[in-house]
């Protein structure tokens, strides 16, 4: 099998995780607040919210716009997660609250490597491999990436909310493959999502590969 250009990388469940989960993270933050509501409640409705959401692409804003609509986007989903959970009344001050969460996630702390991906990458690069991160994450990958440890291993990072398009729009793949100069056929995507990784990256004309991470059948 003929060796890629670039190898493509989604972010979350594929480079890094969260530890435990997204409800235990927002639950112990919570309790600081003086607020209990149990993991299980908040993972479940943080899962229905996030999903429920369309992607953060925010196509005709002007990049020093962006981040104030990331943040935005993120009160709604997590505004919502604690609305289901029936405890948002419950705080006396929720955008101190959501002001922590947000940037809690921007740092090393919630996060953790998973353990195939420093081998992978330290062996693609020494293998003269392109690399770069597909992701619907949004500006935050950047600290994340830094305090992970991970970012000088990219020459390329796409992210939906920079650049106006979300996968599994192929047109995420074809801004990533421009920064390249890379014709799809010669890139690889590795991601965890079967719809947005898998067959978004194939629909593309890369040639996909699915990492399971969770065992799913």
């Amino acid at each position: 099998m003929k060796q890629p250009k670039v190898i493509f990388l989604d972010a979350v469940g594929t480079l890094f995780g969260v530890k435990g989960s997204v409800g235990e993270v927002y639950s112990q933050i919570a309790r600081e607040f003086g607020v209990e509501v149990s993991a299980e409640t908040l993972n479940q409705t943080f899962i229905q919210s996030f999903k429920a959401t369309t992607p953060p692409i925010f196509p005709n804003a002007e990049p020093h716009d962006v981040p104030q609509l990331e943040f935005e986007w993120w009160l709604r989903v997590v505004k919502t997660t604690f609305e289901q959970a029936g405890t948002i009344k419950l705080f006396s001050d929720f955008s101190s609250f959501f002001s922590e969460v947000y940037i809690h996630f921007g740092t090393a702390e919630p996060w953790f490597v998973y353990p195939d991906v420093l081998p992978s990458l330290t062996k693609w690069r020494s293998m003269g491999i392109e690399l770069g991160v597909v992701s619907n994450f949004d500006s935050r990958i950047y600290s994340v990436l830094q305090a992970l440890e991970l970012r000088d291993y990219f020459e390329s990072i796409t992210i939906c909310t920079q650049v106006g398009t979300a996968k599994p729009d192929p047109q995420i793949f074809a801004i990533a493959l421009e920064k390249h100069d890379c014709a799809p056929e010669a890139a690889w995507h590795i991601g965890d999502s079967i719809t947005e990784d898998y067959h978004a990256a194939k629909a593309a004309g890369l040639r996909a590969i699915w990492v399971n991470r969770n065992g799913k059948s």
